[in-house]
């Protein structure tokens, strides 16, 4: 096993370079390049200086990965046979995949490098534009970044951004998050003679200016909240200021009990919009049911009990430990498995229960969920029907109890009898995955819908509700049925 020197060649042309690596550069027999597209390398072939490089590697591939991977282990291989000198642009340690890739294979023993010196392209690109990285910056990968990954207020640098391509899978990434016209700045060749800085708008970044292989995109800080309306940070922010000292008299004296009828509102306000198919409607209404989550958590914030981050963390190891088919090693044939583990994962972190199993599943705010998280509950250990058929039979005999005691009964009977009618319903409901919540709130919402265009009749013909017989009133609710079918 032979050394593999790997060697940076600066980010800009030779003047640039450092006396000690074009030292060594001039007295390599034989300098392997990733690219010769290099200013250095250009100068350098005029000196004598022999480089070899992998460009023909790149025609061989759509993507770069595939790309460092061949180059990395064509050197590995090399490596096996005599010393080799490898030279990259910039420093061997900022963002240069195939060097990563080679400091893994000698960790697993397969190669023994070495890093000498070269300047990054990080110096001159921060005396380009002037700004102090301690204020807060990142680098990205231009050829592989997500939008999440992106903090709008630190100074963000993308670098391998080679062409107009690159560059508009850039631009599109970015505005995800920032408005079409955020201005950016394209830096090219930073630091050498050729240098350059065009500042242009977010949605131009594509098509200002010539791209190469010594091009890096700057996006300058956000200044104020409205151009980071889609940051996280951003509405945090909000709440906070809402909550705070000079913030809004009604958020301000909110508690965690006051706030509870709203986010059942927005919840349902939600599921509204989803059986009105409605996209628009539904990125408002979810917004409604986010801030009821971020008032809560500022609240606990506020409290010094938790915080958002406590919430996360707490659902993010809740969706790892429940889902060990797809972050463990456990196999599942279909969704069934997957509640039925869900299920046991749960039963062993509560482990034995004090008490009734039905504890934890009465909700305040609904009967009828009340109703189903008691059936389901007592249906996960056996205590359930076999099948619908009896859900239906037991319905037909709770409906004729309640006939009886309506004749002859009394209202206490009555009362209680029309329960275990309602009762058997939500069962028959939860052997067809219907959720009786849901189900009575389309139906409330239909009721809703239909008896607004029996007002909106009564009103247009000038007359009042009384003075109209139940069979018209009906009538006009019956053609509110008929044009909704119509209209689906």
């Amino acid at each position: 096993m032979h050394q593999l020197t790997v060697i940076g060649l600066g980010a800009g042309d030779l003047d640039q370079l450092q006396m000690g690596v074009y030292k060594k550069l001039k007295s390599a027999s034989k300098i392997y390049v990733r690219t010769m597209d290099h200013p250095v390398v250009k100068e350098l072939q005029q000196e004598g200086v022999v480089f070899e490089s992998f460009d023909a590697v790149y025609e061989k591939h759509e993507t770069f990965q595939p790309v460092y991977e061949e180059i990395s282990q064509k050197l590995i291989e090399m490596a096996q046979m005599e010393p080799i000198m490898y030279a990259v642009p910039g420093h061997p340690l900022v963002a240069e995949q195939t060097v990563q890739l080679l400091i893994a294979a000698m960790l697993e023993g397969k190669i023994d490098v070495k890093i000498e010196g070269g300047q990054s392209f990080l110096d001159p690109i921060f005396g380009a534009l002037k700004i102090d990285p301690i204020d807060g910056f990142q680098l990205l990968d231009g050829t592989n970044f997500s939008i999440h990954d992106v903090n709008m207020r630190g100074h963000v640098l993308i670098a391998q951004v080679y062409d107009s391509f690159s560059a508009s899978e850039v631009k599109l990434t970015l505005m995800e998050k920032y408005r079409d016209d955020y201005p950016v700045t394209i830096v090219t060749a930073a630091g050498s003679s050729t240098e350059k800085l065009t500042t242009v708008p977010l949605y131009e970044l594509d098509q200002a200016v010539e791209i190469n292989n010594l091009t890096t995109i700057y996006v300058p800080p956000v200044e104020n909240d409205l151009d980071a309306l889609r940051d996280w940070t951003t509405f945090r922010k909000i709440i906070a200021t809402l909550r705070g000292p000079n913030g809004c008299p009604w958020d301000q004296k909110q508690t965690h009990e006051s706030l509870k009828k709203y986010l059942i509102e927005e919840a349902h306000e939600f599921l509204a919009a989803i059986d009105e198919e409605d996209d628009f409607a539904m990125v408002d209404e979810l917004g409604d049911v986010l801030l009821q989550v971020f008032l809560h958590a500022q609240i606990g914030e506020d409290a010094g009990y938790f915080n958002l981050e406590e919430v996360l963390a707490s659902i993010s190891e809740k969706m790892i430990r429940r889902h060990p088919h797809v972050f463990g090693d456990v196999n599942v044939e279909d969704a069934e498995e997957v509640v039925a583990n869900w299920e046991e994962i749960k039963r062993a972190e509560k482990g034995e229960q004090s008490g009734s199993m039905l504890k934890g599943e009465y909700r305040a705010s609904s009967s009828l969920q009340t109703s189903y998280n008691y059936q389901k509950k007592a249906a996960s250990v056996g205590f359930d029907w076999p099948n619908a058929d009896g859900a239906w039979d037991k319905f037909a005999e709770e409906w004729q109890e309640f006939r009886e005691e309506v004749t002859k009964g009394t209202a206490k009977a009555r009362l209680d009898e029309f329960g275990d009618v309602l009762f058997t319903l939500v069962n028959i409901a939860r052997f067809y995955k219907i959720s009786p919540e849901e189900a009575m709130i389309h139906a409330n919402e239909k009721f809703a819908r239909r008896f607004k265009f029996v007002e909106e009749q009564v009103k247009m013909s000038g007359k009042s509700f009384n003075e109209f017989t139940l069979e018209q009133l009906d009538s006009f609710w019956n053609e509110a049925k008929a044009l909704e079918k119509k209209e689906n």
